[in-house]
């Protein structure tokens, strides 16, 4: 308990700048409060004490402002970033190193039943506000823009922007746990500069048609 307690603090100052000694990141760190309380529940959940699990994860919830439900399945070296308004659902399994920001949701699609959230493997980084929905798999060291949607399978090693979400990188090389969130690919605006290239083109071809027919 005491090892994996260190390795969480350890993983904040790795993750996080701002951390400055490890009794400012045990006492105010919503993020980790909210890790090792879903800790907790989930071992009442395992155990069928339901009631009880809820309990413990809705105080979480009032604590910390991170919505985890106890049967969510969490790997090692989870960082939380912020976490306000971060919402993970039952069915959701969560690898190892991976990296949540505020405003997440990884959600499901409607009342179906049984295996209806997201898998997210290793090295994964979710961005302040994504939201991730249905019963889909983000691969490992996959990258999910802020504010995307994503309802479809992540493959590995990508990065994905957009509502939907597209895929917009994928080179098969591990990416950085690094994201700048202040520039990241832009689809719309990058079919709105095609479309402009498309425009010029077509007007210069007409301009030469009409010098042709005004020789004529």
């Amino acid at each position: 308990m005491f090892r994996r307690i260190k390795e969480d603090i350890s993983v904040v100052f790795e993750q996080d700048p701002a951390a400055r000694s490890s009794l400012e990141v045990i006492l105010t760190y919503s993020g980790l409060h909210a890790i090792w309380y879903h800790r907790i529940a989930h071992a009442f959940y395992k155990r069928k004490f339901f009631f009880l699990a809820r309990v413990i994860s809705q105080f979480s919830r009032f604590m910390t402002g991170v919505e985890i439900h106890p049967g969510a399945k969490i790997g090692n070296r989870l960082f939380i970033d912020h976490g306000m308004g971060i919402v993970i659902g039952e069915t959701c399994e969560i690898g190892n190193n991976v990296t949540i920001y505020q405003g997440v949701t990884l959600g499901g699609t409607g009342k179906e039943k049984g295996k209806r959230h997201p898998t997210v493997r290793d090295n994964a980084l979710i961005a302040t506000g994504a939201k991730v929905l249905g019963s889909i798999e983000i691969g490992e060291n996959a990258k999910i823009g802020a504010g995307s949607v994503v309802l479809k399978d992540v493959p590995p090693n990508s990065t994905v922007v957009g509502i939907p979400g597209r895929v917009k990188v994928q080179d098969g090389v591990k990416i950085d746990k690094d994201l700048n969130h202040c520039d990241l690919p832009d689809p719309l605006s990058d079919r709105i500069k095609e479309m402009e290239a498309e425009m010029l083109t077509l007007k210069q071809q007409l301009m030469e048609i009409q010098e042709e027919r005004s020789y004529k």
